[in-house]
């Protein structure tokens, strides 16, 4: 019970994380249309660095039996089918005030935040100071993503609170992360499917959807700052692959 105790407490951190796009909620609209490019190109690079840097060789690591790239590839394909069906739901009439990427941050998010409470059920499992070592090493890890997922939401046409509210209730899904982990903690053949599964979602929504908003700025000045952010994301996951 103790062990739970400590998934709980730390996966409800993980998710109280969420809310540090609260600071942007003192920001005028103009300020904060300013940046939500910059968002955008950081939370593409995190995403591609948290999918090349981090899930993919996790996967290969400690899951060297299974197929791990072809999980990579229906990771992609699925969420190419949720976008299309999300975008046909919302967009099909040509009126789309909230764009089908917005939706799709949401939903990798949500997987992505569900692998957090796996991995830090499955470290307290093992012992109480990996576990703890482990939710820090996530929480390092979650502030700038959170911050750039923040940025895709509302630059997806969310209103700034819906957006804050929308990013608290996926980040919520680590709490179930972390019950499910607790509860399957014998049983590693789920994460071996879900962890490269996860990745291929990451890639298509940078390469998809955020890549292809960044390539939209035709100032050469802005362009060259959003780039710079795209790197900027992918060295944030590079530092904390290193100190890992």
């Amino acid at each position: 019970m103790e062990t739970f105790t400590y998934i709980f407490a730390s996966t409800l951190v993980i998710s109280l994380i969420s809310l540090i796009g609260v600071i942007t909620l003192a920001m005028s609209d103009k300020l904060l249309g300013k940046i939500l490019l910059l968002l955008v190109s950081f939370s593409a690079g995190a995403l591609m660095g948290g999918a090349f840097l981090h899930l993919i060789p996790e996967a290969v690591e400690n899951f060297q039996g299974s197929n791990i790239y072809s999980y990579i590839l229906i990771g992609f394909i699925s969420f190419f089918l949720v976008e299309k069906i999300l975008h046909w739901r919302h967009c099909h009439d040509g009126d789309c005030k909230v764009h089908s990427f917005a939706y799709m941050n949401l939903f990798g998010d949500s997987v992505h935040n569900f692998l957090d409470g796996l991995a830090i059920a499955a470290s307290f499992v093992t012992s109480i100071p990996l576990g703890v070592t482990t939710t820090i090493a996530v929480a390092l890890h979650e502030i700038p993503q959170e911050i750039g997922d923040f940025g895709v939401l509302v630059y997806g046409g969310f209103k700034k609170l819906t957006a804050l509210s929308l990013n608290f209730i996926t980040a919520m899904t680590s709490i179930a992360g972390g019950v499910v982990g607790f509860l399957l903690a014998g049983y590693p053949e789920f994460a071996s499917l879900l962890i490269p599964f996860t990745a291929g979602g990451f890639i298509y929504i940078a390469a998809s959807d955020l890549i292809p908003e960044i390539r939209k700025e035709t100032s050469l000045v802005r362009g060259g700052a959003s780039f710079l952010f795209f790197i900027f994301g992918i060295l944030i996951m590079l530092g904390l692959k290193i100190l890992d």
